[in-house]
């Protein structure tokens, strides 16, 4: 059987996380991308749901990148608020 090689960059933490959990399943990084390509050829697609946010998600997450509308202005205050 022939082979096709895929060359990818990655982050080196997320690779060598990964390859931890999976060595943990007993199972390659070969072997995960295999089962994850063959399962975007059973699913036509992506084998998990991709979405976009909708525009309250998309304005809550603007907001948090400028602190906009935040009370807390530390990480006590905010533990402190969440805990009420």
């Amino acid at each position: 059987m022939k082979t096709a090689i895929i060359n990818a960059r990655i982050r080196p933490e997320l690779k060598n996380d990964v390859e931890g959990i999976l060595g943990k399943l007993g199972i390659t990084t070969t072997q995960a991308i295999t089962m994850f390509f063959e399962q975007v050829k059973i699913n036509r697609g992506i084998p998990f749901e991709l979405k976009i946010p909708n525009d309250e998600t998309m304005q809550a997450m603007d907001d948090a990148r400028v602190n906009r509308g935040m009370e807390a202005t530390s990480i006590e205050e905010l533990k402190s608020d969440l805990s009420k």
